[in-house]
């Protein structure tokens, strides 16, 4: 299905419909609260929201809301590019959109996935948006990763993860664009899974 590439600014509302309307891949990590001796978490991955919904009837409203949040966190911190060509470098064909805002436009990949934990966790429940490549040049071609450069172990196919409670940490308003080798710098810096190892970012 086309996808329309340009808005006049981030609006979370054209975001969503453009998410729900591209198939997508999603991570929803963390049903349980499960501790251990590493304090991982138990995740899941989701193929749609509807998945989770099926999964939990009781907990819809919590779905939805993970995914807004995703999407917002998208929008908040997605990497930027100056060009279509250096975004679908990394990201693939036709899985980039051009944002304008008034300071400017960019490109940034479509949202593939979102990841959730502790959703049913009766005080609060964390989520974030997810990435994957689709280009021949990309190091984490249909790999999941954060908006901040972390790859899971595998690839998309696989559906279940231990996570670290760190993944959540709030990543930093992204302001600047980058170019294509930016991100894919930032990936190898943080290679492993779980990996303690930081490297610059492109947050403000």
């Amino acid at each position: 299905m086309t996808q329309q590439k340009r808005t006049k600014q981030i609006n979370l509302r054209q975001m969503r419909k453009a998410f729900a309307l591209k198939p997508l891949a999603v991570g929803i990590a963390g049903v349980f609260a499960t501790a251990c001796a590493d304090n991982r978490q138990d995740a899941r991955i989701y193929t749609s929201l509807d998945e989770c919904s099926r999964d939990f009837p009781d907990a819809i409203e919590r779905c939805e809301a993970a995914y807004e949040n995703a999407v917002e966190e998208a929008a908040r911190t997605s990497p930027r590019f100056g060009s279509e060509y250096d975004c679908e470098y990394v990201f693939g064909p036709n899985q980039c959109r051009q944002v304008e805002t008034n300071n400017g436009s960019f490109f940034m990949p479509f949202m593939a996935g979102f990841m959730v934990s502790q959703l049913l966790s009766p005080n609060r429940y964390y989520s974030q948006p997810l990435y994957t490549s689709y280009s021949p040049y990309s190091s984490f071609r249909s790999r999941w990763v954060t908006a901040d450069g972390y790859v899971f172990d595998g690839d998309i196919r696989k559906r279940n993860y231990r996570v670290r409670p760190d993944v959540y940490k709030p990543k930093p308003t992204v302001t600047r664009t980058m170019s294509r080798g930016g991100f894919g710098s930032s990936v190898r810096a943080k290679s492993s899974w779980g990996s303690s190892s930081r490297s610059g970012g492109w947050g403000g």
